[in-house]
């Protein structure tokens, strides 16, 4: 009976498409970011959708037991959902502070573009929907800013510095798994995983090991073990109790790797 249900029901799928909406020159440069120029001497600025594809590759690459892939999908996570808790905090300040001019007749409405731009999404992991979010929320963040500003309730210097900080922290970022991304889908670096800091792995895993902890840090042991997840992966490999004692002994650092003799340095790095 299972079998044959399986056969009749399609898989699940959006019916209507995702979509974004956003206000502000600043929110849509934080989605789409800026190439650079033909002359090279604009560096390009990675966005939202930049990030969204890198965090859908690691994502993808966490089904290979790569703790790498795991931990910097943690890292963004804690990051982004700091940025979003002090913008969310910002916010619910300046709402109370328009409510309380309301409550004494003075009714303040925030700005909102005459013509926003919508965007339909098509993300194919979760984190992606992260990011959106974590952009309209900085659109909004920016609309309040830009109202308090026009309405006197904030200075020219003080709000272009509020919108600078909060953008600077959220391209600062958008940076990191983008370097992670670049060397961990490198293809000498695509099989790292978990056996490759165990007792038996062979030199081409210890050369992976070294690479990884000479390019990213030792990865932290309860990553490694699996007693810190990240809020999304597709990991589906659970070790046995013998596995888990062994991946709590194990050494995580590059000397430990180091045991047979180096490869040439600079082969993988």
């Amino acid at each position: 009976t299972r079998s044959r249900t399986r056969s009749v029901i399609g898989r699940l799928d959006e019916q209507t498409p995702d979509a974004m909406t956003l206000h502000t020159r600043e929110a849509w440069q934080m989605f789409t970011g800026r190439s650079a120029d033909a002359s090279g001497q604009t560096p390009a600025i990675p966005g939202g959708r930049r990030l969204a594809a890198v965090l859908r590759a690691i994502w993808a690459l966490s089904a290979r037991d790569n703790p790498y892939a795991d931990w910097i999908l943690i890292r963004v996570t804690q990051r982004l959902g700091e940025i979003r808790a002090q913008m969310s905090r910002t916010i619910e300040a300046r709402e109370t502070e328009l409510e309380r001019l309301r409550s004494r007749g003075l009714s303040l409405s925030v700005l909102a573009s005459t013509r926003p731009v919508t965007v339909e999404l098509g993300f194919r992991s979760p984190y992606g929907y992260a990011t959106a979010e974590a952009i309209v929320e900085f659109d909004y963040h920016v609309r309040m800013v830009k109202t308090l500003v026009l309405k006197d309730r904030m200075s020219d210097e003080a709000g272009r510095a509020d919108i600078r900080a909060v953008g600077r922290g959220l391209r600062a970022l958008f940076l990191e798994p983008i370097r992670w991304e670049r060397h961990l889908l490198r293809e000498e670096m695509l099989p790292l995983s978990r056996r490759d800091f165990l007792p038996g792995a062979d030199e081409a895993a210890r050369q992976r090991v070294r690479a990884a902890v000479a390019l990213f840090g030792e990865v932290p042991r309860k990553v490694f073990t699996g007693e810190e997840v990240p809020r999304h992966s597709q990991r589906r490999i659970t070790p046995t109790p013998a596995e888990l004692r062994l991946m709590q002994q194990v050494s995580l650092n590059a000397d430990a790797a180091a045991e047979p003799p180096a490869a040439p340095e600079g082969q993988l790095l």
